[in-house]
């Protein structure tokens, strides 16, 4: 559990496809199989921790979802061609997520 999420209860399920993952990922296979093994297995599921995402209302709505951590849990739940991923969402500002990107941090509208 990270500092960031220590306080936040509540899991959401967010839909892969809207999670903006700016960096690459450096992955263990071995890792990566463990974790689908354990998502796939309902007995089990339950053990694997959410991610965290900084969730971030641009200046004329819209939101954005940046995931930075928990690489290995994403590719596992991609993998398995699942719509979901348990998240922790923290609730986050432009100033937040130019800690992560510095001047790569875009004009969120």
């Amino acid at each position: 559990m990270s500092i960031q999420a220590a306080h936040i209860s509540e899991i959401h399920n967010v839909p892969l496809h809207i999670l903006i993952r700016p960096f690459p990922s450096v992955l263990d296979e071995v890792k990566v199989e463990s974790l689908m093994r354990t998502i796939e297995n309902p007995e089990t599921v339950d053990e694997v921790p959410p991610i965290d995402v900084l969730w971030i209302q641009g200046r004329k709505g819209g939101d954005y979802y940046y995931s930075f951590g928990g690489c290995h849990r994403y590719e596992a739940y991609k993998r398995l061609n699942l719509e979901y991923i348990p998240c922790k969402l923290i609730k986050s500002t432009i100033n937040d997520l130019r800690i992560y990107l510095g001047g790569s941090t875009p004009d969120l509208i």
